[in-house]
């Protein structure tokens, strides 16, 4: 009923409470009470088929109910007549009828069975729980009831139903609310109880031997799951007691580890003297059970009797734990007890019983978890007794054993690492290392799970970080990790087989190590390599100790030291194990030992190190001479034996070194041992003689017992009969030298070190050892998952994984297979990359390329269609190239290999068409040639339009033309289905491998991997001179090419780095070739475009660049007339963009003269000139540096006759216009410059002037009458504009000698030697220099007349003159140059005389003045123009040659005749008259 509806019943307050339980989620107390009454009325009538049960008179007292049915009957009476809440009331009163029919042994099994169906009932209602009355009682009730249950068997089935419902109620009792009130006793005895039905479960039925396994297994995760909310410092459970941890510790220090008995008897109850029942105990036949009653039954006495009775009544904890937990370990050694090696192969004790107890063990472990460290006792049994059984049954014949084994260990190692390292490590090496090898007779089976274990373990993430960290870098522990590391890199290799599972299962270990560090990357590491101290002095290596096992920043550089020593004493320790002596000279030569030898130091090397010889210890040890003796006693006083037994302690020592045979030295060993043994445990005997003694007596009953050839064992009498009145003159008990002599019986002690074997078999005697090293050897290391020691295990790692990854893929077949070697090799890249390995890098590129296999002798068709069908090859493809772009930084030589795959692919036609462009082109816009061909923008030589080689089609579709043109004739051509498959696979595998971002992502490259990026390049671009496909080879030349111009375009801002080598590359082509071809072509516009765009950002290679452009000038001539048309063009617009960042002469120097050459070419002379007035238009990008060159340059495009004549007068222009820039940069000098920069400016500039004149002068005797008239105009504009430059008059007086002058009688000659074909209209050139001469001649005069030098340059003038006057052309006097220059003449007097520089001085009557020169010259050509210009001169002159006349009229003619000889023979004069 809902609780809505029930509420309107306000009439029944008992309906109303009803309803107010079940609507809280209860039975109401009438449902109980129904319950309970058909629980009753179901046993009664089970009851009732029996005869002893049926109905009986009431008449007949004699005949009376039954007590059983009679208390039955009550309850049923009495039930419904309770008002009280049912936690209220007791659950003896309705529970005890039905325990007492359990007990009865009157009851049959089918009474009984449903009497325990009815408890398992109650009990699952959940009526009863911690807070019910007198629950504990009940509960106990139950518990001893179930336990001493007894029927009659009638039958087989009806007996295992009761077992069932045994089992069933246990179950219940122990989950349900109230199993709190257990105490640990009853925990114990259901334990007990159901374990012996499990071995009674073996004769019966299949369904019982499930049921009873599966609730063993059930009671123990119940139990076991409370352990972690169990604190020993708290109460865990209502009503416990406070003292537990206290009287805990109290039994704690009376357990021994190694006492294989429980301290508190057998599991049964204590107080229960019977049987379990008939049912169960007699037909409990199994040895297995009888000899664990056996193991578990020991009598206790006295206060550890009481003490644990207490605890035991206590509710349950971990006393019961305890007790559970040893009797589960106890199970292993079942085998012993049988006399049976746990490696026996039968099935009942190698795999069923150990089986079932591991499962057990393994379920408290997986629920108990790292709870157990918090409980010593728990935790004790773990470290010794569990841990030692774990290593015999791992190496049982059984490989679900192992395997179980192994889940255990794993959960051990999660859980309670740090207390069981050195466990940890002999599972290993004596287990898990030993049986995955076949060396050491381990079946296939055994090695499989051995390598699955090993895999698991693998794949914890901080598992092989902590083998290293504890074990390879710890000097007593072995190398786990390098070993593990061995191991799976050899089973990944198929030996002479097809590829097995064990190779792939291996290869898994390697990758999960490899991805545990790839996913560490990024998390943050300490490098341990910074700690490692360069040991120049000697260091106490086994003092090393670290301040906290905690903190990475103490434990990181702390192990990286300890591993620096260990790598170093390996090496010690193998130059020992060949000689000794020389071995510890060595160790003295790295300071592992001091110079002088001391004990103690050898004494700790010998104790600390592994991998010694142990029989060169013990005859080291044994030998007579008293530093070694020193050195024996120093080595004993390394062990700790306090309150250790004798043998214990003998064990741990012997299990160091060999002993020698000697009895000698025998003798001097166990001095020394006896020595230190009575030193620690002076109360167990008397004196160091006793010591001695039995000491002795052991090891011979050792070599008594153990050695097959003594036929007459030795007995104990006869050992305690040897062994009397040692212990200072008395016996030592009887009880002590029994327990001697059993141990050693028991347990050999081997004196001789197996040989050859790796991973050594773990015997009792090194379990004794271990157990007493772990006491002081250093705390586990827990890893943090970051990178701390990475690098040093990726380095031992890397070599092999590559290797294994690349066989296993070599030899795998299935995809799946395929996928996890490629995320091998992509985990490997990602590690290497990280810590900066090139060559493990460019290990696995090597290896990875071999992959991507094109079969070469296939046509191109064929070779597609089969990469598209080899999903191997694909897949190396698409791993190679992912690992090339995302970890370049780190390729180095493997560079050449990735390449090698690009240029199959290419000649395959595969990659897109304009890849290299598309790699370069970034921003920049593709450049146009002349012919509308674009030189630039070809991919591959296969595309390229070149004159000397034809175009070839290229590229996948271009390929498959034939066969997709379903309309050609030869129907064979079209594809199938597959064969379109396999090309589309080929090309989306292409795509996806993203090669084009390598190039154009090489920019972020780091510079080591670029320049052999670059360098691959560089070699695959070389032709190969032998061969017969020349094509391909200039196909793959050219593709190399324009990719390494690609990268170098992509990293201009590096462009140091790569210019050498790419100069070079292109540098061999050019001057290697002969002919016209396409690599000669990239080579050259490549260079150029380098240069184009490089050039603006790189101002400090601007000359380097510049000067490389110097290779076109080395072109041979055939190439060059084939491609200097674009050439120029480029070049051209090279300066158009870049001629504001040259700066230097040699930079224009390349440009002037790659400009120069085309003036003789005339496809290109345009385009060239185009750029020279470019660059001197308006001076607009003229500079000191280049002034020189251009106009040479100039010059030559003035001279040349390629271009029209335009063209020349142009660069007359350009040449006269130049001058205009001297004088801006002589100006601008004056005013920024110091004296010293102004002169020496001035002296550049007047050279540079001087260097433009006569280049003009030289253009003025041009062939060309336009050129040559503008030419000598040119030179007047320039000669007359250079006043402002302020030019020195030498330079001056230079300029008319060796270029006015020198031009005038040059021309004068061509006119007379010329014919008027070769020079027009010379008349005309003459006129325009005389008028050029005499107008420069005016413009400098006042300058110039102060030089001392101005008389000759003025006689030179009126020379010239005077030539050109009676000059002839065409064999007749010029009349225009005879009206010339009597004219020009007479300008020049007038100037000259209005300056005052040609006066009558008082001594120019000597005949050598400048005036009488200037006369003699001038009546030469014209006797008028004295009269004209001097009229005062002339006629003072002539009044005074008329006197002369009348006062010697006789000798006038003789003096005239003589005065003009006089003046012929003089015509210069010295001095201004």
């Amino acid at each position: 009923m809902g609780h809505a509806k029930l509420q309107m019943q306000t009439g029944i307050d008992a309906m109303e409470e009803e309803a107010g339980q079940c609507g809280a989620g209860n039975p109401s107390r009438t449902t109980l009470a129904c319950m309970i009454n058909a629980e009753i009325g179901a046993v009664l009538a089970v009851m009732r088929r029996n005869v002893r049960w049926g109905v009986h008179y009431m008449s007949d007292e004699d005949q009376l109910e039954h007590s059983l049915v009679q208390s039955l009957k009550n309850l049923r009476r009495q039930i419904f007549s309770w008002q009280s809440h049912w936690h209220v009331i007791d659950p003896v009163l309705y529970l005890q009828p039905f325990l007492d029919v359990i007990q009865s042994d009157e009851t049959g099994a089918p009474i009984t069975g449903v009497a325990l169906s009815s408890v398992y009932k109650i009990l699952t209602l959940d009526v009863i729980d911690q807070n019910t009355v007198n629950v504990g009682d009940a509960m106990h009730l139950v518990v001893d009831a179930v336990t001493s249950c007894r029927f009659e068997v009638t039958d087989p089935g009806s007996e295992e139903v009761v077992l069932m419902k045994i089992l069933q109620v246990f179950l219940a009792c122990v989950k349900s609310k109230a199993s709190v009130m257990l105490s640990n006793q009853h925990i114990c005895t259901i334990v007990n109880t159901c374990f012996r039905i499990v071995h009674q479960a073996g004769t019966k039925s299949e369904l019982l031997q499930r049921i009873a396994r599966y609730t063993m297994h059930e009671l123990v995760r119940s139990i076991f799951c409370h352990l972690q909310d169990i604190d020993v410092t708290e109460n865990a459970f209502v009503n416990g007691s406070t003292a537990l941890n206290e009287e805990i510790d109290g039994v704690k220090n009376e357990h021994h580890s190694t006492n294989t008995q429980l301290e508190n008897g057998s599991l049964i109850s204590a107080s229960d003297s019977q049987s379990v029942s008939t049912g169960i105990a007699s037909n409990i036949v199994s040895d297995v059970a009888a000899i664990i009653a056996d193991v578990n039954t020991t009598v206790s006495s006295g206060k550890e009797t009481d003490l644990n009775e207490h605890l035991m009544k206590e509710p349950h904890g971990i006393p019961c734990m305890l007790e559970i937990f040893h009797f589960l370990c106890s199970l292993l050694n079942v085998a012993e007890h049988m006399g049976m090696s746990p490696r026996s192969n039968t099935i009942a004790f190698d795999e069923d019983v150990p089986l079932f107890a591991l499962t057990l063990i393994n379920s408290a472990i997986e629920l108990g978890g790292s709870s157990f460290h918090r409980h010593p006792r728990l935790l004790s049994i773990i470290q010794d007794e569990l841990f030692c059984n774990l290593m015999q049954f791992g190496l049982s014949m059984s490989p679900l054993v192992l395997s179980m084994v192994s889940s255990i260990v794993l959960n051990l190692y999660h859980h309670l690492r740090t207390e069981l390292k050195l466990q940890l490590e002999a599972f290993f090496s004596c287990v898990i290392l030993r049986l995955a090898q076949s060396k050491y007779g381990a079946s296939y089976q055994q090695q499989e799970v051995a390598m699955e274990a090993l895999v698991d373990f693998c794949r914890q993430k901080a598992f092989v970080v902590e083998m290293y960290a504890n074990f390879d870098c710890d000097t007593t522990c072995s190398n786990i990790f390098e070993d593990i590391a061995n191991l799976l890199s050899k089973s990944a290799f198929p030996v002479n087989s097809p590829l097995s599972s064990m190779n792939i299962l291996a290869l898994d270990g390697l990758i999960a190590i490899i991805q545990g560090m790839a996913e560490r990357i990024g998390k943050g590491s300490l490098s341990s390599a910074h700690s490692v101290e360069n040991l120049e002095e000697y260091t106490p290596f086994w003092l090393e100790s670290c301040e906290n096992f905690t903190d990475p920043n103490k434990w990181v550089p702390f192990v990286g030291r300890r591993k620096h020593f260990k790598k170093r004493l390996m090496i010690g320790a193998d130059h020992f194990n060949r000689d000794a002596k020389k071995g510890l000279q060595f160790l003295q030569g790295i300071h592992l030992l001091p110079a002088k030898l001391d004990p103690q130091s050898v004494a700790s090397f010998f104790r600390y190190t592994t991998g010694l010889d142990k029989n060169l210890i013990g005859d080291y040890l044994g030998n007579h001479e008293e530093f070694c003796v020193q050195v024996l006693h120093e080595f004993a006083r390394t062990f700790d034996f306090k309150d250790m037994a004798l043998d214990t302690a003998l064990r741990i020592f012997l299990e160091t070194f060999k002993l020698p045979g000697e009895s000698q030295k025998i003798q001097r060993v166990l001095e020394a041992f006896s020595d230190r043994y009575y030193e620690q445990s002076p109360h167990i005997l008397a004196n160091k003689d006793a010591a001695l003694l039995l000491s002795y007596s052991i090891i011979l009953l050792n070599t008594d017992h153990h050695n097959s050839q003594v036929k007459k064992k030795m007995t104990e009498e006869d050992f305690v009969r040897n062994n009397r009145q040692i212990n200072g003159g008395n016996d030592l008990p009887r009880e002590v030298l029994s327990g001697l002599y059993h141990s050693i019986c028991k347990s050999e002690i081997r004196t001789t070190p197996e040989q050859g074997s790796t991973f050594p078999e773990m015997t009792p005697s090194r379990w004794v050892y271990l157990l007493n090293k772990s006491k002081d050897t250093a705390p586990f290391i827990v890893s943090d998952c970051r990178a701390h020691l990475d690098y040093d295990m990726f380095a031992i790692l890397s070599g092999p994984t590559v290797a294994a990854i690349s066989v296993v893929f070599d030899n795998a077949e299935t995809e799946e297979v395929y996928q996890i070697c490629m995320d091998g090799f992509l985990a490997v890249a990602k590690v290497s990359a990280y810590y900066h390995l090139e060559s493990v890098l460019d290990d696995l590129v090597v290896s990875l390329c071999k992959f991507v296999t094109i079969l070469d002798p296939l046509s191109p068709e064929e070779s597609i269609l089969a990469f598209g069908e080899d999903t191997k090859a694909r897949m190396a493809t698409e791993t190679v190239f992912t690992i090339a772009n995302r970890y370049g930084d780190y390729i180095c030589t493997g560079w050449r290999n990735i390449l090698d795959c690009i240029l199959k692919f290419q000649k395959l036609g595969l990659l897109p068409a304009q890849m290299a462009n598309d790699a370069a082109e970034e921003s920049e816009t593709s450049t146009e040639t002349g012919n509308g061909k674009s030189y630039a923008n070809s991919l591959s030589s296969s595309q390229l339009l070149s004159v000397s080689t034809p175009k070839r089609s290229s590229g996948l579709i271009s390929r498959f033309s034939q066969l997709l043109y379903l309309g050609a004739e030869e129907t064979k051509s079209v594809p199938s289905e597959e064969q379109v498959a396999a090309q589309q696979c080929s090309l989306q595998t292409i795509q996806k491998c993203h090669i084009e971002s390598i190039f154009t992502e090489s920019k972020f490259l780091q510079a080591e991997s670029l320049l052999h990026l670059a360098k691959a390049l560089k070699s695959a671009g070389v032709k190969q001179k032998k061969g017969n496909n020349s094509y391909e080879d200039e196909d793959t030349s050219v593709f190399c090419l324009e990719l390494l111009v690609a990268i170098t375009l992509n990293n201009r801002d590096r462009i140091e780095l790569l210019w050498p080598d790419v100069y070079e590359h292109i540098s061999n082509i050019v001057q290697s070739t002969v002919m016209p071809c396409a690599q000669v072509e990239k080579a050259v516009f490549g260079l150029l475009r380098i240069c184009h765009r490089l050039l603006p950002y790189k101002e400090n290679i601007t000359d380097e660049l510049l000067k490389s452009l110097q290779l076109v000038l080395k072109l041979d001539a055939r190439v060059a007339d084939t491609y200097y048309e674009q050439i120029t063009q480029e070049v051209s617009n090279l300066v158009k963009a870049n001629a504001s960042h040259i700066r230097s002469q040699l930079g224009w120097r390349t440009i002037t003269s790659l400009l120069s050459i085309t003036a003789r070419h005339l496809e290109s002379s345009e385009a060239g000139f185009d750029a020279l007035f470019f660059i001197m238009s308006d001076g607009a990008h003229i500079l000191p540096a280049n002034f020189v060159l251009c106009v040479d340059a100039a010059k030559q495009f003035a001279e040349s006759r390629v271009g029209q004549v335009e063209r020349s007068v142009v660069a007359l222009d350009l040449m006269a216009g130049s001058v205009n820039c001297l004088e801006k940069w002589t100006n601008d000098a004056k005013q920024a410059m110091t004296e010293e920069e102004v002169e020496k400016m001035l002296q550049d500039i007047g050279d540079m002037w001087l260097r433009l004149i006569q280049g003009l002068k030289k253009l003025c005797l041009d062939q060309r009458e336009e050129v040559r008239n503008h030419a000598l105009l040119s030179l007047q504009n320039c000669l007359t504009g250079s006043v402002g430059i302020h030019l020195p008059h030498g330079l001056w007086l230079q300029c008319f000698d060796q270029a006015i002058f020198t031009m005038l009688d040059d021309l004068l000659e061509i006119s007379q030697t010329h014919s008027q074909k070769d020079y027009r209209n010379m008349e005309g050139t003459l006129i325009l220099s005389l008028k050029l001469l005499s107008k420069v001649f005016l413009l400098l005069l006042q300058d110039l007349s102060q030089s001392t030098d101005f008389s000759k340059l003025w006689l030179g003038a009126l020379n010239r003159f005077e030539i050109f006057m009676n000059v002839k052309i065409r064999g007749r006097r010029s009349e225009k140059l005879q009206e010339l220059v009597p004219e020009l003449l007479k300008n020049t007097l007038l100037v000259m005389k209005a300056g005052h520089v040609l006066e009558r001085s008082s001594s120019s009557g000597d005949g050598n003045s400048l005036w009488e020169l200037t006369w003699l010259h001038i009546n030469n050509i014209a006797s008028s123009l004295q009269s004209e210009v001097f009229p005062e001169q002339y006629s003072k002159q002539l009044k005074q040659k008329q006197a002369e006349e009348v006062g010697d009229r006789g000798s006038a003619e003789n003096v005239s005749e003589h005065s003009n000889e006089a003046t012929d023979q003089d015509g210069t004069g010295n001095g201004i008259g």
